[in-house]
């Protein structure tokens, strides 16, 4: 039961960050899709409901399903299960919209293995330059 009900956490947060630039784009609906026949919970009338994206899911409620998910102290199983099923999400379309990129940035700034006394900035400048040469590569 525990594993379904992760599951379905996880499903509705990437719901959630697929409508963060306004739209769902194809390939991220065809990766939600997938993702909900794959852990059986396709048929959940809640998870249909999201996934039938009739009413748009809100930034604030993403972050709230994100911060429910990951609590105060995420194990780095957890962690990095959310990290693979987002970043999976946000790179199945090859775009990278602005809000997609600041959620990324505050998921990897929740890293536990992640070496507490270096200061928030420090973390943000590290991930967006993580980000950046990413980009590059992927581009030439």
């Amino acid at each position: 039961m525990k594993k379904e009900v992760d599951a379905k956490q996880l499903l509705k947060i990437l719901v959630g960050v697929a409508w963060l630039d306004g739209i769902i784009q194809p390939e991220e609906r065809n990766y939600l899709r997938r993702m909900a026949a794959n852990t059986g919970i396709a048929d959940d009338p809640e998870i249909q409901s999201l996934l039938s994206e009739l009413k748009p899911v809100k930034p604030a409620e993403c972050y709230q399903w994100l911060e429910d998910y990951v609590g105060k102290n995420p194990s780095q199983e957890d962690y990095y299960g959310l990290l693979e099923a987002i970043s999976a999400l946000i790179y199945s379309d090859g775009d990278i919209p602005t809000q997609e990129a600041k959620l990324l940035t505050k998921v990897q700034l929740l890293d536990p293995s992640s070496e507490s006394p270096k200061s928030t900035g420090d973390k943000v400048l590290k991930t967006i330059q993580k980000l950046y040469r990413k980009a590059i590569s992927e581009h030439v």
